[in-house]
């Protein structure tokens, strides 16, 4: 018994009042694990705005250029093609 007085003693004396310190210790490692968790959420919506970016610059864009490069190609086939059959039933 003597040696948790002294204990008692020891810490009283030193004054760091460690109850309040391992509550802060415990706050402050709570803090880090959400500072961590909110890091993780902003990396995966930065990751998902990439994608999101992706997907419109190079799949949308990319296949609307594809198209339109179709559809000139194909009204310029048709009206050749409605051409030299209007000349050859001029000549």
């Amino acid at each position: 018994m003597t040696d948790l007085t002294d204990l008692s003693k020891i810490i009283a004396s030193k004054g760091d009042k460690p109850l309040i310190l391992s509550i802060v210790n415990l706050q402050s490692q709570e803090e880090a694990e959400l500072q961590r968790k909110l890091q993780e959420l902003k990396f995966k919506q930065e990751l998902r705005k990439d994608w999101i970016l992706f997907i419109v610059r190079d799949v949308v864009i990319f296949s609307t250029a594809i198209l339109f490069i179709f559809a000139v190609s194909g009204y310029s086939l048709f009206t050749q093609i409605t051409g030299l059959a209007h000349l050859k039933t001029c000549a």
